[in-house]
């Protein structure tokens, strides 16, 4: 399995073991191919080449939350720009089987998620949003806080269905599928959205403010630590995943709109259990471990370093390999359809 330190110091990656390699040491490549197979396995039209590496990496990066909202370019630009650098995908060093699960997720989402459990310090966070860059753009209704698929009437919202039955011309737009982070310490109105009573009673409007999960439609919802989650939003997303609906009551008022997302958890066993009932959830589960091949170490912490000091100029140091990752996602999602699965591979 595979190691990321998430935001440790040099000093302290230094000081700790971090990677566990049971062969020589290699630098294992994903190279995703859509439409050809590799050996035995064949996952939704990637095939997957090279070894199967135990290494990982060692990095911190901030997680780049993105507005559901859709803005034109120059916003979007300036948005993006404001951001703090997130650590390249390509950059990884290792950990293929993590990486396979999270992009098979972004290929196909209804595969159902994948959780990452490991020991703290792995940098299992750091894995999940590096995959920022790579998310592929969608079709949304613009100005629609839920992310409003124009063509599926399951992804719509309540209003946008409205509109399109009264025969109303709606304006789309492409944007990138969001990745919204569930914080531990979140509350329920937080996650499920709020109903303004006061307004409702005064004027006669439902006035919904909409939640995380409304912003995770047709999106990715990650949650760290997903193991010390709260009871009480443990069953809030228990109900959502289920349904791929969110429904807000209060005094006698309910809102319901879509909230259909990719759940992505990651947590340390032994800081607590993973109720089963989330567990199930889950269509995927990666392990990752630490790392401590003295050579990749060595490696990590001069890549580490580089992006430490010019983050710009190593993210643009991997730019063709995001680029060409991006193009084999976006290949592989349109030709998803005319996947087959040989029988036998199936019951493998």
């Amino acid at each position: 399995m595979a190691s990321v330190l998430g935001s440790s110091s040099t000093a302290i990656l230094a000081s700790r073991p971090l990677f566990s390699q049971t062969s020589k040491p290699s630098i294992s490549s994903l190279t995703l191919s859509p439409g050809q197979s590799s050996g035995r396995k064949f996952y939704g039209g990637i095939g997957i080449h090279g070894k199967r590496g135990r290494s990982q990496f060692h990095v911190a990066v901030t997680n780049v939350a993105t507005d559901i909202n859709s803005v034109d370019q120059p916003q979007k630009l300036a948005a993006k720009e404001s951001q703090r650098p997130v650590y390249p995908f390509p950059a990884i060093v290792g950990q293929d089987e993590m990486k396979l699960c999270l992009l098979l997720n972004v290929i196909d989402p209804k595969i159902g998620g994948v959780m990452i459990m490991g020991d703290r310090g792995t940098g299992k966070s750091t894995t999940v949003r590096s995959l920022v860059d790579l998310l592929p753009e969608i079709k949304v209704v613009a100005g629609d806080p839920f992310n409003s698929d124009p063509e599926d009437p399951e992804s719509m919202g309540v209003e946008v269905r409205e509109n399109i039955m009264k025969g109303e011309n709606l304006s789309v737009v492409m944007t990138k599928i969001n990745m919204v982070d569930l914080p531990l310490g979140a509350t329920e109105d937080r996650v499920c959205g709020t109903i303004d009573i006061e307004k409702a009673l005064t004027e006669g409007v439902k006035a919904f403010e909409p939640g995380l999960l409304a912003k995770a439609n047709r999106g990715i919802l990650y949650v760290d630590e997903v193991n010390l989650l709260d009871d009480h939003l443990v069953d809030v997303l228990l109900d959502s995943a289920a349904s791929g609906w969110n429904t807000v009551e209060r005094e006698g008022i309910s809102i319901s709109h879509p909230a259909r997302f990719i759940l992505i958890g990651s947590g340390n066993p032994e800081e607590g259990e993973l109720r089963p009932q989330l567990l199930d959830r889950f269509g995927m589960h990666a392990q990752v471990g630490t790392v401590r091949d003295a050579e990749l170490r060595v490696k990590i912490v001069e890549e580490r370093a580089r992006f430490d000091k010019n983050p710009k100029e190593f993210r643009d140091s991997y730019k063709a390999e995001q680029e060409k990752l991006q193009q084999q996602i976006g290949s592989a999602r349109s030709s998803l359809s005319s996947v087959q699965i040989d029988r036998n591979l199936s019951k493998e």
